[in-house]
């Protein structure tokens, strides 16, 4: 919690006190919101746009993806990491995956780790990255050619088959704790901010297909005596044995989940959503709601691809539901940019239909922010949706919501901030704050940047220079005007963007021969 700390600056400006866990009221330009983006793997949907890729077209096409998205005011990726029972990562058990060099197993090069990269870049942006599982599908198609190392040639007992697609049986107990591991080791080995799951649990219902796993339900039927529940049970061990695991090994890793959109009908269940549709709960046997009552979950991010206008489910209606339902936890909500422009409903060709659904969640203070399906669509059908972000409703940068139940102690503030102008810019360096109570000192830091006769607010997201999430304690500011007076400040972030009380300011008058940023 921010401190009530008044610094003595020059004269003209004054510092407004630091409000308990700094989340902006304005409506305009939060401080705390969650902004992301689906970064598809599975088919080459987002990333890389082909398989065989050299490794430096891999990376490039990344970093241009990452600049598109951080101009549009993004804070967090959500990449797809495991599509298939395989990895878009070196420190896997599992074979690598055949959409990054076209053969599934084959390496896309021995110095390079796809997924060590994109943390890299996203952090160096300010940006999150969320490793997104598919924690039980192992093929994509009947003909989908796995290498000797794959777990359905290694453990087939471990699967059943349904639409000519290979799943891993949710019911074997073995089957649950090599998933836990297979994450773990993301977990361990690279520095995530957090584990994210969509959808696809048991199988959407395909017609005349049935779930091969009675025998399963035989074997181990931990008590129950309906399948269906069984199957929901199934489901509940894994969540919670995850979100026990993950923060076991590292308090600070976000676990959530992105469901679909409806958990139940209120024809189902009175405490359901007044919708018509397909529910978590009974077609793909995902109780989603318990996992945020029980907490098994740090954020819950429903899938809500409708319009305002779709009878059926109607947008607002499920944004008041989740909003309702969400126990402490955060909501985020799954934008379908991918829908804009389409022909089936005419709601999706008003170009405003995207932008009202953000401000329609901004007026909702359980919710706290939205990703979006997927990254391609930002420079493909929702263009002007980019637009609209970087242009209004993203135009200043915003930090992620703080989680107080992982962790409520904010990092100590940086020391010794200088300001010097060179001719590039004006240099900024300080010095790496003491260690907290809690052992941590600083993940990141927030540059703060204030022209003459700006009220000096830290509160206010448009004061806002840079947002980083790496350790470096320098920055250059080349965006500056000879001849101008600016004041700095500095804040330090910790791993769940805890932020710390500011630095002392400093005060720089730029000169007016000097020409600078040249």
């Amino acid at each position: 919690m921010f401190k009530n700390t008044i610094y003595a600056l020059l004269s003209l400006i004054t510092i407004t006190p630091f409000l308990s866990l700094a989340q902006s009221t304005s409506k305009i330009a939060p401080k705390r919101e969650f902004r992301g983006v689906w970064v598809a793997t599975v088919a080459n949907i987002d990333w890389p746009s082909k398989p065989g890729l050299s490794m430096d077209q891999q990376k490039q096409e990344l970093i241009g993806l990452l600049e598109m998205h951080k101009a549009n005011g993004m804070n967090a990726i959500m990449l797809q990491v495991r599509p298939a029972a395989d990895a878009f990562y070196a420190k896997s058990r599992e074979p690598w995956s055949q959409w990054l060099t076209g053969k599934q197993g084959l390496s896309p090069g021995l110095d390079y780790d796809p997924l060590a990269f994109a943390i890299k870049e996203a952090h160096q942006r300010g940006m999150e990255l969320h490793a997104w599982f598919n924690p039980y599908r192992a093929t994509t198609s009947p003909s989908t050619v796995v290498s000797e190392g794959h777990m359905t040639r290694k453990r087939p007992e471990w699967f059943f088959t349904y639409g000519g697609k290979k799943q891993f049986d949710p019911g074997i107990p073995a089957v649950r704790e090599y998933i836990v591991q297979v994450i773990l080791d993301v977990v361990k080995g690279y520095d995530v901010d957090g584990i994210h799951f969509d959808d696809y649990f048991y199988p959407y219902k395909i017609a005349g297909q049935k779930i091969n796993d009675e025998a399963t339900f035989s074997k181990y039927p931990n008590g129950f005596t309906n399948i269906n529940d069984w199957r929901r049970n199934n489901v509940d061990l894994l969540i919670e044995q995850l979100d026990d695991s993950i923060h076991y090994h590292k308090k600070y890793v976000k676990f959530g989940v992105s469901p679909f959109g409806i958990w139940k009908n209120d024809n189902e269940d009175a405490l359901g959503s007044a919708t018509r549709g397909l529910s978590n709960f009974h077609e793909l046997f995902a109780d989603s709601r318990k996992w945020i009552k029980e907490g098994w979950v740090d954020y819950i991010n429903p899938q809500i691809y409708f319009s305002f206008t779709r009878k059926v489910a109607p947008f607002a209606t499920l944004v008041d539901w989740w909003s309702n339902n969400t126990y402490g936890r955060h909501l985020y909500i799954g934008q379908g940019a991918y829908l804009v422009n389409q022909k089936m409903e005419a709601a999706w060709r008003l170009p405003e239909q995207v932008p009202d659904q953000i401000r329609y969640i901004r007026e909702n203070n359980r919710v706290q922010g939205s990703v979006f399906f997927s990254s391609k669509s930002f420079s493909t059908v929702a263009r002007a949706v980019g637009d609209s972000l970087k242009n209004d409703l993203y135009r200043y940068p915003a930090l992620p919501p703080q989680m107080p139940w992982l962790d409520d102690v904010e990092p100590n503030a940086p020391q010794e901030l200088s300001a010097e102008v060179k001719h590039d810019g004006v240099h900024l360096k300080w010095e790496k704050p003491t260690i907290a109570s809690d052992g941590e000192t600083a993940s990141g830091y927030v540059i703060y940047r204030f022209n003459e006769g700006v009220k000096v607010d830290v509160l206010d997201a448009r004061n806002i220079l840079k947002i980083s999430f790496e350790n470096y304690t320098s920055f250059i500011d080349t965006n500056v005007e000879k001849g101008k007076r600016y004041t700095y400040l500095v804040t330090a972030l910790d791993r769940l963007k805890n932020e710390s009380d500011p630095t002392s300011p400093v005060g720089i008058e730029t000169p007016t021969l000097v020409k600078l940023g040249e």
